[in-house]
């Protein structure tokens, strides 16, 4: 049996405490900009405990973001790994495409060079299709 990862637990836990709020005032921090959600203290509590719980909603990575004062990809990330068991690594050089992977660490390197391949022609192509209409003024 695979051990639980436990990386959106960490952060949440370790920014917390970076940042020397209690859980109470994290709850109050944590509100979605979007739709006004908040993230409960006891969800909170029990994600800090590691305890099981659903993979967060979108609005509630969202509030975590803004009580946390952390980019919402770096909560995406963490929850990603935790909860799918998927990483994310940074492939283009641009640094504007990045691939989502379950069980990358298992790929050869020859696999993964393939996917950073196909990644880097994706962030070329885009660029080039996004450049082609820069400029126009219909």
């Amino acid at each position: 049996m695979t051990e639980q990862r436990t990386d959106f637990a960490d952060l949440v836990r370790q920014r917390r405490a970076d940042l020397k709020i209690s859980v109470r005032k994290l709850e109050e921090l944590s509100v979605d900009p979007e739709t006004g959600a908040q993230a409960k203290y006891g969800w909170i509590s029990k994600v800090e405990r590691g305890e099981s719980t659903d993979a967060p909603a979108p609005a509630l990575l969202r509030a975590l973001a803004a009580g946390l004062s952390l980019p919402l990809r770096t909560l995406q990330e963490a929850a990603a790994a935790q909860y799918l068991d998927m990483q994310s690594f940074l492939w283009s050089e641009d640094h504007t495409t990045r691939v989502l992977a379950a069980r990358i660490e298992e790929m050869t390197d020859e696999e993964r060079q393939q996917l950073a391949a196909i990644a880097e022609t994706f962030a070329r192509r885009r660029t080039e299709r996004d450049g082609k209409g820069a400029g126009k003024t219909d």
